[in-house]
This record gives structure tokens, C-alpha cells and sequence, in this order.
């Protein structure tokens, strides 16, 4: 009897695959690449046209071993490595390292790990698919040269192990950019209006909303403007000019991608990245289910596919229909029109049986697995439902030359909203019709109430957030979005507060050197087009050493000139007056992981260090004493009092000597004007009048 070797990634495939096949074959796993770049040298023939040297990975030497021995028993190998460009590439390296015969060897892919889903990959085996193959080496190539090249620079600039990436340095880009916006914010001052009225016959009041005047809305600046509308409005008769009935559809909601799961998962359940791809990947790959044995639960988790197979579209409507009633299941198609490349022919991320609800599954899984596929199969479920209905209600409602404005809504039907509703939707709907308002109901002001406001600075953002600023921009794909953000924070460029996002000391000098002798690595439209470039590598369109030959000279005259002009502007240990306690040398700035540092010259023989804190030659408001430059726990930079903790002043904006014109309190720098820590002040000025 013929004898079939499959080979998988993961081990914990093994044991989902192995229950599905029958005693002829065997099922073993490659655990990931077993081939690579050699990490002791950048490892491409620049000379020979950027041939790849690709060596066995340290530790894999007794699994290719092992595997040899399967394939020289099997009479055909199928390699069943993940469905995308990094699992085509594991494939072809499996099939070199191994050796493989071509007329025995054949590639499979399935999207699920069910019996149905293997069963049919091995009815249709094919060749490696090339394309994507020369995809994932043109990506693995550039990023090796750009880690490998310009990562020297930093350590001689900033003296540590750093580290440069071609997605990375873009990421932290993003991220310092919008911390510059913050700190250049200049909040501004607005109030709102709200009017009580009483409508005659009811005994609820209205609370109507300031507006403007018929032909434009208003904003209201200040106090005063405040005050001389509400002298005007208090005056008047309130009258209903009209009031409009309308419908309003909310779309059902597409199925996830690895982009909006982990944004989703992020707000709703408060995962970062790197947490839901490790339990999406355990779902994946195979979850213990009593009286089913092991069996992947989710299809595969990286892909920017929004589509549905029509298999798994007709189950969701039938089971739609049969639990929810025919009135909830969709119509027509509910796919999402794109020009954008898709990275293959994945599905989007479902369950891999809609009947399997997580209420069935809750005992099976830990409560991590439960709250991820709860979320997946919710959002699957509701994108295969009818919309959901609302009846509005809007009023105007004049008080003399002035308009205010009511809006309301009802639920007419649920829809999808009967399973799912996002994390950040439940704040909305919350106006409750009045009941019994006409044109001519008599309306009676019974209050009014005031508030003043301040705009606000753009948010920080969290991984979520990151991740669709990388998606929007087209940096990345859905499989680097999660190391990306690991090794920015891993590296210590940014720091995690709560879900916040902020950019440490050292990510700042970073991105500075980056910005100014590498322009093009860190330039967003340059790393978007080159994803582009690699898309059309995989779709046959772009020789792969095209892409490199094009990028690699601009790369190499970019590191050359930055040797020679770096040199001048390289970190020399700054000597300060602080003497060391314990030998009495003058101590030295220096740089680590978490910024600078306090360090005795006399290393290794004093291992003494201390923070380092940085005078601005401001005197502190509070207390007089020097202001220096403070980092929290996890790294992010504030200015505090020198005599903390006695003295507990603090700013995260750079203060300045120069005290507010208008109140005598102190001033803050953001860009380029100088403005009052008072928010209510809202005292401004340019800072160039400092003279």
C-alpha cells in the first residue's frame, strides 16, 4: 500500500491533521522555517547579482533529520505549510533542504483545519507557486539589508545594540509624528447651549441644542458671545419651524481580517496584537473538543480578504434563518468592493462551523480562546444578517433670529444588532423620542444650561489605532502588523501606558537619525510603494532582483554618506560635575536602552551609575528649584522638580521661565509658541518674540 508523508508547520497541527487521514500517512511538522539568512553577516552576494546565502537555522539540523528518514519511507510528500507568502516559502526551503524529488513532491493548502478542508487540499495538490515564493524573498532581502546596513550606524551613533528596520523605523515614525502634533496642540475654547423646554400635555422636558441662526451653525468662542445670546434667546418664544421622520440604515457589518481583529480585539477585549494572533493561532490550528476530539475552529488568521466562501455563506443564512427567523438572514451579497490587492486567496477570519457557538464550545476552551472566538463568531454571524433599521426624528425649534436642534431615534428592527454590536457603539442611540411632539405644540423654557469646553489634541495611539494607520497607509501586511509593534516596544523606542502609545528618549534620537540621513527608509509613500512593488512580485508581474537591484545602490550610497558625516556628529561621553561617591571621578553621560545614564569613567573597576537628570535652566513654580527632565517607569519623558518627591510639580509640555502675561502662572512650549498652563487663561504667543 502507497505511503504519504504530510508536512506541516506547527506540531500542534500534527495531532488535528493526523485524526483526519487514514494508518497510510504520516503527519510531521517542519516547525517553521528551516532555512534563512546566516544572522553573523548580512548574507547576500551583492557582487552576484544579490544571490541569497541561505543556510539550515541553528537547532533545526535533528528536525530535517528526522525528516529525511519520513520522506525516504513515503512514495509522496505533501507540503502543507501555511496558506501565504511565508508558508509558499517554507515549502520551497523544506523541499531544497530536504532535497525532494519533483515527481513526488506536491504543495497543498487549506484555509481550515477540518476534515473536509484537508480531504479536498489533497484532491487538489499543485507545484510551489513561485510568484509568491520570489514575494517572500524580495521582503526578506530588503528587510535584511536595511536591518544590516544601517543598524551599525546607530550602534556607533547611539551605542547600544539598536536596531533599524524597513517597517519598523516607519512605524516609529508614525508614531513620533503624532507626538509632535500633541505637543504643538494649542487647545481652543467653545461652549454649548442647551435649552429645557416644556412642552404643554407632557411631562417629560425637551432638551433642545443650540444651533445658529436659520442659514448657518454657530460656533460659540467665549463667555461673552455666550452671554449675549443667551440674553437674547431668554427673551423669546420658542415655536417648532418643522420636525422630519426619516429611516436610517446601519449596515451589517464585514467579517474580519487580521487588521480588524486585532483592532476590535484591542477595544473590546483589551488584547494587544501579539495576543491575539497566539490565540487566534491556537483556535487555528486545533482546539480539544469533547466527543469531537481536536479540530480548528477558525479559518486561517492572516489576511486582508473580506470574502466568504459560498459554502460557509449558504450555512451562516441557513442557520441564520433557522435560529434568528428568515427576516434576519441577508440578501444578496455582502462582500466588500476593493481595488486594493488582496493578498491571496484567502477567506476572511470565521468560524470554521457556524453551529459551533461559543455558548457549545464555552467548556472547551480557556477564557481567553472563548472571549476571541465569541468576538470572531459574533461578527461573522452579523455580517451574513440584514441591516438594522432606525426611525429618526429631527426638530427645529426657533427662539427669534436663533435655531436649536433636537435629533432622535428608535430602533425599528435589530438586524445584526441582535448579535453584535462593536466595542465603541454602544455609547450611541441613547435619545428616547418624545412622544406627542407636533408642529404646533407649545413650548415653554424652563432652563438652560451652559458648558464650557476645550478642543482636543489629536489621541495617542494605542495598537489599534497603529494598526489601521499601517493598513490606511499601506505599510506592512496583515502578518507583520504584531512583530512590527513587538520590536518597536521591545527595542524600547516607544512605551505601552494603559493602551496608550507614547515615544521614549531613545525612540526619539532614533527616529531623528533616521529622519536625517536615511529620509527614503522612513518616508511613508516610499515604504507604501515598495509594498506595492512586492504585490506585483507575487502576481508574476516584477522579477524579484528587479525590486532589489533598484533599491539596494540608493540604500548603499545613503550608508556611505552618513558614515562620513556621522562621524562628526557621533556621542562622545559628556563629562558633567557630578562626582562619583565612590572613587571621586567627574561621571559621564551615557546612553542604554532606556535613555541616558549617569556612569563612572572608571569602568570596569567602578561599576557605579544613577539616573541622569537634565537641567532646562528653568526654576520650578512651585518651589524655585531647578526643573530637569524626568522619564515614568516605563520610559515616557516629563518635566518635573529636582526635589522630587518633596516638591511633586510636573508638566509633560517643556516649560518656560517666562511667566503668563494675563494670570502670573507659568508657560508651556508647543512647537513653536509659548502658551499658559492654564487652559482657561488661553493666554498664546509666538515664541520668536523671546528676545
Amino acid at each position: 500500500m502507497a505511503h504519504y508523508l504530510v508536512i506541516v508547520e506547527s506540531p500542534a497541527k500534527v495531532k488535528t491533521i493526523k485524526k483526519f487521514l487514514g494508518n497510510n500517512y504520516t503527519v510531521a511538522a517542519s516547525n517553521g522555517h528551516v532555512r534563512d539568512l546566516p544572522k553573523s553577516q548580512m548574507g547576500i552576494d551583492v557582487e552576484h547579482d544579490y544571490d541569497p546565502k541561505y543556510i539550515t537555522i541553528r537547532g533545526k539540523g535533528d528536525i530535517l533529520a528526522s525528516l529525511r528518514k519520513e520522506v525516504k519511507k513515503a512514495d509522496k510528500v505533501y507540503l502543507a505549510t501555511d496558506p501565504d507568502r511565508e508558508g509558499e516559502a517554507i515549502s520551497w526551503h523544506l523541499s531544497a533542504a530536504l532535497k525532494l524529488d519533483e515527481k513526488k513532491m506536491r504543495r497543498i493548502t487549506f484555509n481550515e483545519i477540518t476534515k473536509n478542508a484537508v480531504k479536498s487540499a489533497l484532491k487538489a495538490p499543485r507545484d510551489i507557486n513561485m510568484d509568491l515564493v520570489d514575494a517572500q524573498q524580495a521582503r526578506r532581502i530588503l528587510d535584511r539589508m536595511v536591518g544590516y546596513r544601517i543598524s551599525p550606524l546607530l550602534w556607533a551613533k547611539v551605542k547600544r545594540g539598536l536596531s533599524a528596520g524597513r517597517v519598523q523605523s516607519v512605524a516609529l515614525r508614525i508614531i513620533a509624528d503624532r507626538e509632535a502634533e500633541i505637543d504643538a496642540f494649542i487647545p481652543k475654547e467653545y461652549w454649548s447651549l442647551d435649552a429645557i423646554l416644556r412642552v404643554k400635555g407632557e411631562k417629560r422636558p425637551l432638551t433642545a441644542k443650540f444651533y445658529g441662526t436659520e442659514k448657518q451653525k454657530m460656533e460659540i468662542h467665549s463667555r461673552e458671545e455666550l452671554d449675549q445670546i443667551l440674553k437674547e434667546v431668554e427673551q423669546e418664544q420658542y415655536h417648532i419651524i418643522d420636525i422630519k421622520k426619516g429611516e436610517r440604515i446601519r449596515k451589517s457589518p464585514l467579517p474580519f481580517t487580521t487588521s480588524t481583529l486585532q483592532q476590535e480585539a484591542a477595544k473590546a477585549l483589551n488584547f494587544g496584537t501579539q495576543k491575539t494572533m497566539r490565540i487566534a493561532q491556537q483556535l487555528y490550528e486545533g482546539i480539544d473538543i469533547k466527543g469531537n476530539g481536536t479540530v480548528g475552529v477558525i479559518t486561517y488568521l492572516r489576511t486582508d480578504s473580506t470574502r466568504i466562501s459560498d459554502e460557509a455563506d449558504a450555512a451562516a443564512r441557513e442557520y441564520i434563518a433557522r435560529t434568528y427567523g428568515e427576516e434576519y438572514a441577508a440578501s444578496g451579497s455582502t462582500a466588500k468592493q476593493t481595488e486594493k490587492k488582496i493578498q491571496d486567496a484567502h477567506e476572511a477570519i470565521r468560524p470554521s462551523d457556524i453551529t459551533r457557538t461559543p455558548a457549545a464550545l464555552k467548556d472547551s476552551l480557556s477564557r481567553d480562546q472563548f472571549r476571541l472566538y465569541q468576538l470572531i463568531w459574533k461578527r461573522f454571524t452579523a455580517s451574513r444578517m440584514q441591516p438594522a433599521r432606525f426611525e429618526t426624528t429631527s426638530v427645529r425649534i426657533g427662539a427669534g433670529k436663533y435655531v436649536f436642534t433636537i435629533s432622535a431615534s428608535r430602533v425599528a428592527f435589530e438586524g445584526f444588532r441582535s448579535v453584535y454590536m462593536e466595542a465603541d457603539e454602544e455609547k450611541e442611540e441613547s435619545n428616547v423620542l418624545v412622544g406627542g411632539l407636533q408642529k404646533d405644540s407649545e413650548l415653554t423654557t424652563q432652563d438652560f444650561e451652559t458648558k464650557q469646553h476645550f478642543t482636543q489634541p489629536p489621541a495617542h495611539y494605542t495598537e489599534a489605532t497603529l494598526v489601521k494607520a499601517l493598513e490606511e497607509q499601506g505599510i506592512g501586511r496583515p502578518s507583520t502588523y504584531a512583530p512590527t509593534i513587538s520590536t518597536i516596544l521591545g527595542r524600547r523606542y516607544i512605551t505601552k501606558e494603559g493602551k496608550n502609545l507614547y515615544l521614549t528618549e531613545i525612540g526619539e534620537v532614533v527616529n531623528n537619525i533616521m529622519k536625517q540621513s536615511f529620509p527614503s527608509i522612513v518616508d511613508i509613500h516610499f515604504t507604501a510603494n515598495m509594498e506595492g512593488l512586492l504585490d506585483m512580485v507575487e502576481e508574476g508581474r516584477v522579477p524579484w532582483k528587479e525590486v532589489i537591484r533598484n533599491f539596494y545602490p540608493d540604500l548603499d550610497e545613503a550608508v556611505q554618506v552618513a558614515e562620513k558625516e556621522q562621524e562628526s556628529v557621533t556621542i562622545e561621553d559628556e563629562v558633567t560635575d557630578v562626582v562619583c561617591e565612590e572613587c571621586g571621578r567627574n561621571m559621564v553621560i551615557k546612553y542604554g536602552p532606556h535613555g541616558r545614564f549617569l556612569a563612572c569613567p572608571g569602568f570596569p573597576d567602578c561599576r557605579n551609575t544613577k539616573p541622569y537628570l537634565e537641567k532646562i535652566g528653568v526654576p520650578c513654580p512651585v518651589c524655585g528649584k531647578e526643573i530637569v527632565i524626568r522619564k515614568t517607569k516605563k520610559g515616557r519623558k516629563y518635566y518635573g522638580c529636582e526635589d522630587n518627591p518633596e516638591c511633586d510639580f510636573m508638566s509633560w509640555q517643556k516649560p518656560s521661565a517666562e511667566k503668563c502675561p494675563e494670570c502670573g502662572g507659568y508657560m508651556v512650549e508647543k512647537g513653536n509658541k509659548l502658551v499658559c498652563a492654564d487652559e482657561k487663561c488661553g493666554y498664546v504667543r509666538n515664541k520668536k518674540q523671546e528676545n
